[in-house]
């Protein structure tokens, strides 16, 4: 039984997969003069504009690199809120694949949150380029950056997964995600630093995983220190139990996927 299953692996999933990498690369840099220049101009956009609003016309940020600070913030944001959104709708966008071919169905959030990954890694490297030319430069601490990723990583998969089977039943679930997105980027301090956030808040925050990722991202690339020991261990927790719970609720609808498709 287990080696016709790594069999499978082997042959027709491991296919599914590459298809399916393949198939979100093309569709985001197709007819794109610029290719994945694109992924680069997005943050660097950003951080010009939140750069100067808040140094400029509300110039209240007492940070002495703020473009690195706002980047910090920004990219991790980016990578859930793209990677959660794509992954909602990647059932209903795959139907036909899912109905003509039998393969984990487990296989098409999860894809679409790693083809998010190779978007995140590019503009980690910006980041990182931006912190070694005009910030603190490389550290030693540098070396938990992979788990800080890892754990994001986890965390959108599991909410991939959840939300995925849900917008299967319920379409309206792809714009609850949307919204939440939305508010999300003034719940997560990706232009405000942690200390501005009141005393009677900032334990709800430090549950929050986008939080959670930019504190590790400051500690490590702007406070040359590793991340704080709870930062990580209640990112390691949320991630794990929103990885389970969301493999949980797939495997329970998944079973009549087929009928919604």
């Amino acid at each position: 039984m287990n080696g016709a299953i790594d069999q499978r692996w082997e042959g027709e999933y491991s296919f599914v997969l590459r298809t399916l990498l393949l198939k979100d690369f093309k569709v985001r840099y197709r007819n794109m003069s610029l290719g994945v220049g694109w992924s680069l101009a997005n943050p660097l956009v950003m951080m010009a504009v939140l750069t100067f609003v808040f140094t400029k016309i509300f110039p209240n940020s007492s940070e002495k690199n703020y473009p690195v600070f706002v980047l910090c913030g920004l990219i991790p944001f980016n990578f859930f809120t793209l990677a959660w959104a794509s992954a909602t709708t990647s059932l209903v966008d795959n139907a036909g694949l899912i109905k003509r071919t039998r393969f984990p169905r487990e296989i098409v959030p999860i894809t679409t949150v790693l083809g998010n990954v190779l978007h995140y890694l590019i503009q980690l490297t910006l980041l990182l380029s931006l912190t070694i030319a005009f910030g603190e430069g490389l550290n030693r601490h540098w070396v938990w950056l992979p788990l800080i990723i890892c754990l994001e990583v986890l965390f959108a998969i599991g909410a991939g997964l959840a939300f995925s089977a849900l917008n299967v039943y319920v379409r309206d679930t792809r714009y609850v995600v949307e919204s939440v997105n939305v508010v999300l980027f003034w719940l997560v301090p990706v232009f405000y630093p942690f200390s501005k956030i009141p005393a009677e808040y900032s334990e709800v925050y430090s549950f929050n995983p986008l939080a959670a990722v930019v504190m590790a991202f400051r500690n490590v690339l702007i406070e040359n220190r590793a991340p704080a020991a709870s930062i990580l261990l209640k990112l390691t927790l949320v991630s794990t139990l929103a990885l389970f719970a969301g493999s949980i609720i797939f495997e329970r609808l998944k079973k009549r996927f087929y009928d919604y498709l």
